[in-house]
């Protein structure tokens, strides 16, 4: 039995449909009951920050997918370390005997927000003894399906100090893909996930005009300009600060490569950003078209 984790987040739901495809035996965790009805598969009802409901939803579960919250402008550690860490703590005490847990590319001792969070877990998880695979994904195409996740202009232009460099994001559909192969076969390691190719932002957003039938720029602007655009959005400084910093680092090219850890996982090739926005063409248009 497979216990899914973040099941209704941007890999959970294509996780989810995958196993429920293959008629794989899996349970959905999540916070809200009307969102695991939704979902139309077996669910329970769990909070990272409720220990005793991760325990009780361990019962039966000899395998895990772990992917849990992202990074959030909290003081000190982030929550993230210490729900997944309480997660893989309930999970070898269950005799869960396989982990997969989503990471992130350029997880590091030290390293800004969810790099360095995601290093102190894969550390603890390694410390654990259950067998375990980590997947690092480059960044997620779907940060552009609806704009909501990338920064934005009044104009509707993606707006970032990325320059000319070139990341090589993926399809959550692909991660999802690729832990499903990890928690029914019997891939161990550390895997770096990204598409097939990598494309500037200024390329990125001509892909997008084509689709929203607008022009959609991208704006490349100072680090400090971008702090004060997220500070504008709510962040505290310390936060968009961090980010801008992480920014700074992709503009010297460390998403840029790519691997065939996807093919390698699943046997097909990685989806390109044009196969990702023929299968959202609908939602993009509708998000972006102003």
């Amino acid at each position: 039995m497979i216990l899914v984790t973040g099941a209704t987040g941007s890999i959970g739901r294509h996780l989810v449909r995958r196993l429920r495809e293959r008629d794989v035996a899996f349970t959905a965790l999540v916070r809200d009951e009307a969102k695991g009805a939704a979902l139309g598969c077996p669910y329970v009802v769990g909070d990272f920050d409720d220990p005793d409901s991760i325990a009780a939803a361990m019962t039966g579960v000899d395998r895990l997918f772990l992917n849990a919250g992202g990074a959030v402008p909290a003081e000190g550690e982030q929550p993230m370390v210490r729900q997944q860490m309480t997660a893989i703590d309930a999970a070898v005490r269950a005799g869960v005997s396989r982990i997969v847990k989503i990471s992130v590319w350029g997880a590091t001792e030290d390293g800004l927000l969810a790099e360095g969070a995601h290093w102190t877990i894969e550390q603890h998880l390694k410390e654990s003894g259950a067998d375990r695979t980590v997947l690092r994904p480059s960044g997620f195409m779907q940060n552009f399906l609806t704009g909501a996740a990338v920064f934005t202009d009044d104009a509707g232009n993606i707006v970032g100090t990325y320059g000319d460099s070139r990341v090589s994001y993926i399809d959550c559909a692909d991660i999802a893909a690729c832990a499903e192969a990890a928690l029914t076969g019997s891939h161990t390691g550390t895997f770096v996930l990204t598409g097939p190719q990598a494309l500037t932002h200024t390329e990125i957003a001509a892909q997008l005009s084509t689709v929203a039938g607008r022009e959609i720029r991208y704006i490349d602007v100072p680090p400090k300009r971008l702090v004060a655009t997220i500070v504008a959005l709510g962040a505290p400084t310390h936060f968009a600060e961090d980010v801008a910093a992480l920014c700074a680092n992709v503009a010297d090219g460390t998403l840029s490569t790519t691997t065939t850890a996807v093919t390698d996982l699943t046997g097909h090739q990685a989806k390109t950003f044009a196969d990702f926005l023929a299968d959202n063409r609908e939602t993009i248009r509708a998000s972006w078209t102003r």
